[in-house]
Formats: C-alpha cells, sequence, structure tokens
C-alpha cells in the first residue's frame, strides 16, 4: 500500500508540470550515444509517448552523424569534414538518405508507436517541410550541404492537429530540387521558433553545460540568454556542445520560451527534465 500512495504522490507532485505544459508544444532533438543504444532509444521513446498521452505535443528532429560516418566506412566511402560539416557528394548523400530516413526515422517512430499508433516519421525534403539553400563556407565546397530557408510548419502542424508526434530526418530540398544534409540543431531550433514552441530540449552525450570544460561536477543547471553569451564569447563552451548551445540561443532570440540541454543516457531523462522541480540538465531562458 505505502509503494502506491507513493506513486500516487509522485503523479500529484507532477501535476502543476501538466497543467502548465497541456497542449503545447515541445520539440525534442534526438541524438548522438541515445540513438546508438537500444536500451536508451527507447526509454527515450517511452516518454515521448507518456508526453502525448498527458497532453502536450511533442515533435522530434532527429541526425544521426556517428551512424552515417559508420555506414559510410562499411560502403569504403571515407567520412571527410570542413569545420566539423561534413562533406556530402552524391555518394555520401544517398548514405545520409539511407540512414537518417530508411534507419533511425523508422526506428525511432517504431519504437514511440510500441505504444499505439502514435508517431509518423517524415523527412524534411520529401514532406516539403524545410526548403533549403546551399552553405557556401570559406575554405572548400561542402557539396549537398544546407541551410535551413523556410520551414512550412503547416506539415508539422497537420500531423499534431491529428494527434499524433512529428518525427523529422533532418534533410531539406532545394529550389533546384536537390536534396540537402542539414545541421540537425539548426534544424531543430529554427522549426521549434516556427511552430511556436513551449521549449526546446537537446538530448545529448553530456549532462548540460559546465562552468569547466571536462568537470563533472560544475554543471549549471540555469543559465539565461546573456549568460549563455557570455561564455560563448569566451570560448567557455566548445566542441559539440557550441552548436547545441547557439542553437538554444538562436531558439531563444525567435520566441521560444526555454532551452534545455541534457543527458540522453539518463532514464526518463524527459520526464525528469519537464515534470520535476529539480530537473537534471541545464534550461536556459531570456
Amino acid at each position: 500500500m505505502e509503494r502506491a500512495i507513493e506513486k500516487a504522490k509522485i503523479l500529484m507532485d507532477a501535476m502543476p508540470y501538466i497543467k502548465e505544459y497541456r497542449g503545447r508544444k515541445v520539440l525534442i532533438k534526438f541524438g548522438g550515444k541515445a540513438m546508438q543504444d537500444q536500451k536508451i532509444e527507447q526509454s527515450i521513446a517511452n516518454d515521448i509517448a507518456m508526453m502525448l498521452y498527458v497532453g502536450l505535443s511533442p515533435v522530434v528532429v532527429h541526425g544521426g552523424g556517428p551512424d552515417i560516418s559508420a555506414r559510410m566506412k562499411e560502403k569504403g566511402l571515407q567520412p571527410q569534414f570542413i569545420d566539423g560539416l561534413r562533406v556530402t557528394n552524391k555518394k555520401t548523400l544517398k548514405v545520409v538518405k539511407e540512414v537518417l530516413v530508411d534507419k533511425i526515422n523508422k526506428e525511432i517512430a517504431g519504437n514511440i508507436n510500441i505504444h499505439g499508433k502514435l508517431a509518423e516519421g517524415i523527412s524534411g525534403d520529401t514532406s516539403g517541410l524545410i526548403e533549403a539553400e546551399k552553405m557556401e563556407i570559406e575554405g572548400g565546397d561542402l557539396g549537398f550541404v544546407g541551410n535551413v530557408k523556410k520551414i512550412n510548419k503547416s506539415v508539422v502542424e497537420k500531423i499534431v492537429k491529428a494527434g499524433k508526434i512529428p518525427v523529422i530526418a533532418s534533410i531539406g530540398k532545394g529550389i533546384n530540387g536537390d536534396s540537402y544534409n542539414i545541421n540537425a540543431d539548426s534544424v531543430a531550433s529554427e522549426l521549434a521558433a516556427a511552430l511556436g514552441c513551449e521549449k526546446i530540449i537537446f538530448l545529448t552525450n553530456v549532462d548540460g553545460v559546465h562552468a569547466s570544460y571536462g568537470d563533472n561536477d560544475s554543471l549549471i543547471s540555469a543559465l539565461t540568454y546573456d549568460q549563455c553569451k557570455e561564455l560563448v564569447e569566451k570560448k567557455a563552451v566548445s566542441g559539440g556542445m557550441l552548436p547545441k548551445v547557439l542553437s538554444c540561443m538562436s531558439a531563444l532570440e525567435k520566441g521560444v520560451h526555454r532551452a534545455h540541454i541534457l543527458s540522453g543516457v539518463i532514464d526518463h531523462a524527459l520526464l525528469l527534465e519537464i515534470f520535476t522541480d529539480e530537473g537534471i540538465g541545464t534550461m536556459i531562458t531570456n
């Protein structure tokens, strides 16, 4: 009986958050190690399904960098990068589509759909969601790598209105009809802003932003936009965390209320961050 009472208390403790976010859109960017561990991937899918069932409207964006590199090596293709961006020729783009659309997108949607017909997987190019333009950089040609030019939000809104969870592969289509590989963090930020999301959540391999790089005890639980800007200017944020922090800042600039960075490898990370007082990662606000 005591155990049952404790479970009921946990539900009651979550009620203020359920009430606050009911009917609100929350964008979840899913990637990294979380997509390479089946147990973790399923745990996150369970959380996303739970979010829908308690009245939130989750939207999922995913990348798949490690899986793309692994598949390329299997095919005898050597991954190449310029300033951390994957050089994407026609052969590489074919692999990108195979991994993002045919593998990862179906896996995420399938894991959510264990709980009912809840998720609908789409690719940003073939669905008409993401209009892209070629990314131009100094020092080389990235090939079929793009930036988000326009988000046609009605594509996602139609799925949300039907009571389903959109699961989106981060590929866009250019005006010339070519598909472009787009950084999933950038897609997540642009889409969250276009949809007017209450929150954007980045699931990563680390537990959030740290005051001191490499010091696991220096997690910063809350930051303002200005504090983030200061950390970036001081180069206190680097590596794979930098694009996530910049994407959080961009989303806040465009009207998203809160941005979160947290570890996707912690069991029920999403539920802990959204529905508890303590949270587990870094929350960034204006």
